[in-house]
């Protein structure tokens, strides 16, 4: 399964994460990591799922991924 950053969007009230989080695990997700810094988690996350994490107005997703310089 691939992974995914979710982080909240700024103004958006801190439960709206807690919400993410549980959304995430109920549709079989699995929490990799939690920010500290920032406001936010790694989830293991099916693909075809991917969407109902993205349909919220509090959350940013994208696909985690590696970065390179050139």
């Amino acid at each position: 399964m691939p992974l995914y950053n979710v982080t909240l969007k700024k103004d958006s009230p801190p439960e709206e994460l807690e919400k993410a989080k549980d959304k995430a695990r109920s549709q079989g997700g699995t929490i990799k990591h939690e920010y500290t810094l920032i406001k936010g988690f790694t989830v293991e996350y099916p693909d075809d799922q991917v969407n109902a994490l993205e349909s919220t107005d509090h959350i940013h997703v994208e696909q985690d991924g590696e970065i390179t310089t050139q």
